[in-house]
């Protein structure tokens, strides 16, 4: 198994604080009224995983499990959904904060609206967040999905009405097909990652994620519990800025240690961090990883601003660690609940799990900072959704550790 690599910062004044209004628990609250505002809309479980604590020698292990989202099996549709409303409310000017699901999706709307195309590239998810809010508003979605995503994935969002394809080269180069049709066709780039001059859509994007993180706050609220830890899972870093910027801003100079998780060949987030020049750090290729979700290479210039101010640990590993993730979730100690988590959304789990048990990765325990008062919490971002790489990895063993 490949190495483990690790990356810390130590918010020196290379970068210094950023305002984390944006993304703080008021403009929260005002994104969750919008998400609540849905038929689909519950809280996602904070499932206590209270015996794989004990059992690793740490007083807490929560996990929140967004494949309960809207059905959709994925955070992604909070941050797809919230931008395009956002848009929307821009064209027909309506005040944001009365923004609701039933007025958006009104006949009346569409009629004012005209026709739309909301134009994306996808691993998956996020693109079926997007088809499923162009699907409800009555309007076009076209998708574009990198080369090897699978083909469970791709129908998935094509099943939503949306004109989507597998194209033949790697997310990066798929977003950039996504910003050429849109220029071609009048559609609208919605998109999780901010480049020069596109930085509002990605930013109510990430606003959208935030709906995650007034919910777990109500959820630790209520138990009484206050984290030490949390991993979040990076492609671009969207969400892992969105909810880095939220914890930041909520807990000021108290909160959480923040570690952020990509794979070995898509580590674009981590390398930007280890170089630590300032400068965003791009990774080119294939970026294969059974992390399907998390194979982006050239980060997301919002999120890494919130990252290089508040998270302390950049994680790049291999999909062994994420297998043990979706193994330890799926099949949990008796007493704790079991929780279905694809490739991308066990990666943060898996990590905790290999540094506490792993004799070999005691100094990933000790980087850290992990001991018997840790309070850990990891975000699975997905379930099962390529069911048949699950199956190789729950049956068959498939990526195992040893």
């Amino acid at each position: 198994m490949e190495a483990i690599r690790l990356a810390q910062l130590k918010h020196n004044d290379k970068y210094g604080a950023v305002n984390t209004a944006a993304f703080g628990r008021a403009q929260a609250e005002q994104v969750r009224r919008f998400h609540r505002s849905f038929p689909e809309y519950s809280v996602t479980p904070l499932v206590a995983l209270t015996n794989l604590a004990k059992s690793l020698g740490v007083r807490g292990i929560y996990v929140k499990d967004e494949s309960k989202r809207f059905g959709l099996n994925a955070f992604k549709v909070l941050g797809g959904s919230y931008a395009i409303g956002v848009e929307v409310a821009k064209k027909l000017a309506l005040p944001l904060e009365q923004l609701t699901y039933a007025q958006l999706t009104d006949p009346a709307v569409k009629g004012k609206l005209g026709e739309q195309t909301f134009v994306t590239a996808t691993d998956g998810n996020h693109g079926r967040g997007v088809a499923w809010t162009a699907n409800r508003l009555g309007q076009k979605a076209v998708v574009y999905m990198p080369k090897g995503t699978a083909l469970e994935r791709l129908q998935n969002i094509q099943k939503l009405g949306a004109e989507a394809s597998i194209t033949d080269v790697n997310y990066d180069d798929a977003v950039r097909m996504a910003q050429a049709y849109a220029e071609k066709h009048g559609g609208m780039v919605i998109q999780d990652t901010s480049w020069e001059g596109y930085e509002e859509v990605p930013l109510h994007i990430m606003q959208g994620y935030t709906t995650m993180g007034a919910e777990l706050l109500e959820q630790l609220d209520e138990l009484q519990v206050r984290p030490t830890h949390v991993f979040l899972q990076a492609g671009v870093g969207a969400m892992a800025g969105a909810m880095t910027g939220f914890l930041a801003d909520y807990y000021k100079e108290e909160r959480p240690l923040i570690t952020i998780v990509e794979p070995l060949n898509a580590d674009c987030i981590y390398r930007t961090a280890a170089v630590n020049d300032g400068r965003l750090h791009n990774v080119g290729g294939d970026l294969q990883s059974m992390m399907a979700g998390l194979c982006c290479g050239e980060p997301c210039s919002i999120g890494w601003q919130q990252l290089a101010a508040y998270a302390d640990n950049f994680v790049a590993m291999p999909d062994e660690v994420a297998a043990l993730g979706m193994r330890v979730l799926g099949n949990p100690l008796a007493g704790d609940a079991p929780i279905v988590s694809g490739e991308s959304g066990a990666a943060g789990l898996g990590l905790a799990v290999a540094a506490l048990r792993e004799q070999e990765l005691a100094w990933l325990q000790e980087a850290l900072q992990l001991d018997t008062d840790s309070v850990i919490i990891c975000i699975s971002t997905e379930g099962a959704t390529d069911v048949a790489n699950y199956r190789k990895v729950m049956w068959e063993g498939a990526y195992s550790w040893k």
